[in-house]
């Protein structure tokens, strides 16, 4: 520089030294970001229009990207990506992330049930981190993105150290990606902050499509398949004209309720009166119509339930309580067989007292009648506002032979039925 320009004598490092600096510098921020392999994921190896072949899908992906890039850009407030598994949230924050550190910005990245089994760790005395250091590090994170959360063990403890996380991240307005499969399953401290508007924007990546059958219960899927309104006979085994008449009415019901289910649909019967068969029926044809329907043995799925708290459990005690409670049209099979332990009865008052509330459709079958219901759902079961009551007065088909005045008639092998 010539003498006298601003740059003179000042100590300059050159073109290779400077690289070498920078290099040094990101890998250092790649370190602290925790990103790992996802340094990989970026949005130019982005799918444009994400992974589904809706076509409606395609056009929230491609909405979130834009959200997503302009973020990055400049992080400000709460991005919330969710959507089902397999969608491309990860890949989304990712790419978020990885764009900040090319910028030269720290951040820290991190799966949540990961972070905390590292909080949990970090009590140990071996700990190559203190709990408090880590704990400072994702708090203040001058940007965080918290992977997969909802996905793990729900104690109260990891929900505390959550909401601390979220609740000291909110007040401060810092900058934090989430992605999550679904809002609805989180505690209700959480959800609230991610829903706020005015830090929070939420983007809805895919939506998701529910299973067109699914099933809890010991009753084989061949089983309920062969259980149709063809099928039914509604002159039942040795029935008299009280109980013929009875399935008549339920069959009638149970097919104008199959063609548009609404409100609540409630079956009264011996086992074996063909309660099952009438709601199977349902099922069946609103599979035919390509509704969703959820299917319960009623004691299978308290068994379900129990050990869904285990932190072994595939699926988590939250996600299929959900799945239950908010399903399109739910089918609760052998109600009033189940065990009758407070816990058992607090379940099914949850669930039934959702439904009722939200006016959900649902069928229920009772084994026997209404006086061997808990109160609480007795009551809702019998509601006329909600509830159309059918009680079969049929025997059991299962164990009683159809008389006929055909010789070769009686010798065949009687039908069953449930």
């Amino acid at each position: 520089m010539p003498f006298g320009h601003p740059d003179f004598d000042r100590l300059v490092p050159c073109q290779c030294t400077q690289r070498e600096f920078d290099k040094e510098r990101l890998s250092r921020l790649e370190k602290y970001s925790n990103l790992g392999p996802l340094i990989r994921l970026t949005f130019d190896n982005l799918l444009p229009r994400g992974r589904s072949s809706d076509p409606q899908n395609q056009e929230r992906f491609a909405r979130s990207l834009q959200v997503a890039k302009g973020f990055a850009e400049n992080p400000k407030g709460w991005l919330v990506l969710s959507g089902p598994s397999g969608c491309g949230k990860t890949h989304l924050a990712a790419a978020i992330a990885n764009y900040r550190l090319q910028k030269g910005h720290p951040l820290f990245f991190v799966t949540v049930p990961d972070l905390l089994d590292h909080l949990r760790t970090a009590f140990s005395p071996s700990s190559d981190v203190t709990y408090d250091e880590l704990f400072e590090r994702v708090r203040n994170a001058p940007l965080l993105v918290l992977d997969d959360l909802g996905r793990q063990s729900s104690t109260p403890w990891a929900e505390e150290k959550l909401f601390q996380i979220l609740n000291h991240r909110f007040n401060a307005e810092l900058p934090t990606v989430v992605t999550i499969n679904d809002i609805r399953n989180l505690d209700e401290r959480l959800a609230v902050r991610l829903q706020n508007p005015a830090i929070a924007q939420i983007c809805e990546l895919e939506k998701a499509l529910l299973p067109l059958f699914q099933q809890i219960g010991g009753l084989s899927t061949q089983f309920l398949e062969d259980k149709t309104f063809e099928t039914f006979d509604t002159r039942g085994m040795n029935a008299d004209a009280r109980g013929r008449d009875s399935l008549q009415t339920a069959f009638t019901e149970a097919r104008r309720f199959a063609e548009s289910p609404k409100d609540w649909l409630v079956f009264l019967g011996v086992h074996g009166c063909g309660k099952t068969h009438l709601a199977a029926a349902i099922a069946n044809h609103q599979l035919r119509m390509g509704k969703p329907v959820f299917f319960a043995v009623v004691p299978d799925l308290l068994d379900h339930l129990r050990p869904t708290f285990s932190p072994e459990s595939k699926v988590t005690y939250d996600e299929l309580f959900e799945k239950v409670k908010t399903s399109p049209l739910l089918i609760l099979d052998d109600l009033g067989t189940e065990s009758s332990t407070p816990w058992a009865q607090e379940k099914l008052y949850q669930i039934l007292n959702y439904r009722y509330n939200s006016r959900l459709s649902t069928v229920i079958t009772v084994a026997g009648f209404l006086e061997g219901i808990e109160g609480r759902l007795a009551s809702r079961l019998q509601d006329p506002k909600l509830s159309n009551v059918m009680t079969i007065f049929a025997p059991d088909y299962r164990s009683q032979v159809r008389p006929s005045d055909d010789s070769k008639s009686s010798r065949q092998k009687p039908r069953r039925w449930r």
